[in-house]
């Protein structure tokens, strides 16, 4: 049975609570983009993708994700192990030396659920493409999902894979863009205008949704279950979900200041109390 949104949200403010406690520990890592999508990877893994037990890398006969913005792995390690990948209590070797968990994912470290390396942005689309066709060429009828940063589209990689998407047709594909407006060094806007990103994919001939309440539960049910619908129709389907960095720690929202930098003790102890559950169960 498919929890309930109250137990997403209370799953959400767990996985939350490990982010900031993954960073703060090392003095290193990705807070803000993690705590944007935690919603949204919370709801695909526990509500949405259809999953079998265990993990391999060929992934047949169920739903794959592929992270492309590796650089929020704090909120991905967080979801595969909540979501049973592997035991939560690795959480806490997050980057230290000969641990599992690096600061960006990859795959000769052999953890569940890390289907390729994203230390380098802009590759994932690619590799998604390559594993959607697969499936097809499989007879597999399941979907592909991916997530990318709304900077990382600055990429110029990006779009031969976006072009290439609708011209062969790859629609059992869901890429979702996490739309918060910022990057490391400002606003995507400063940094490097991309203009709407709506027009762009749907000129590339792409299906466009979005999810303007990217942090709302119910909001990202809804609109998985309609990217869903529109899969199989010989177009690929992107959504693009608006979220605020940081969210859910009112200090690291409406900024990009916390894009890559960790909590202090003080801090740490200050989003950790905005992220309270009586039922919190830390590693």
């Amino acid at each position: 049975m498919k929890p309930n949104t109250q137990q997403l949200s209370d799953l959400t403010i767990q996985v939350r609570r490990d982010i900031l406690r993954m960073v703060h520990a090392v003095n290193s890592g990705h807070p803000g983009g993690s705590l944007g999508c935690t919603e949204f990877l919370v709801t695909l893994y526990q509500n949405i993708m259809d999953r079998k037990e265990g993990f391999d890398m060929d992934g047949i006969g169920e739903d794959i994700f592929f992270l492309s913005n590796g650089h929020i792995s704090p909120v991905f390690y967080s979801v595969l192990a909540r979501s049973g990948y592997f035991p939560i209590s690795e959480l806490a070797t997050f980057r230290l030396l000969n641990s599992r968990l690096q600061g960006h994912p990859t795959t000769h470290e052999g953890l569940p659920g890390v289907r390729m390396a994203s230390g380098s942005l802009g590759q994932g689309l690619s590799v998604a493409l390559g594993a959607a066709q697969a499936k097809k060429l499989n007879g597999d009828k399941h979907l592909v999902y991916t997530l990318h940063g709304d900077g990382e589209l600055q990429e110029g990689q990006n779009w031969e894979a976006i072009m290439y998407a609708s011209a062969k047709k790859v629609d059992n594909l869901i890429a979702t863009v996490d739309v918060n407006g910022k990057q490391i060094d400002g606003t995507t806007d400063e940094v490097l205008a991309m203009g709407s990103l709506r027009a762009k994919f749907e000129a590339f001939d792409w299906d466009v949704l979005e999810i303007t309440e990217g942090n709302n539960i119910d909001a990202i049910i809804a609109g998985l279950t309609d990217a869903k619908s529109r899969t199989g129709k010989g177009k690929p389907v992107c959504i693009l979900l608006h979220t605020e960095m940081g969210n859910g720690v009112d200090f690291m929202m409406h900024t990009h200041a916390w894009h890559g930098k960790a909590p202090n003790d003080e801090q740490l102890a200050n989003a950790l109390a905005q992220n309270y559950s009586k039922d919190q169960v830390d590693y």
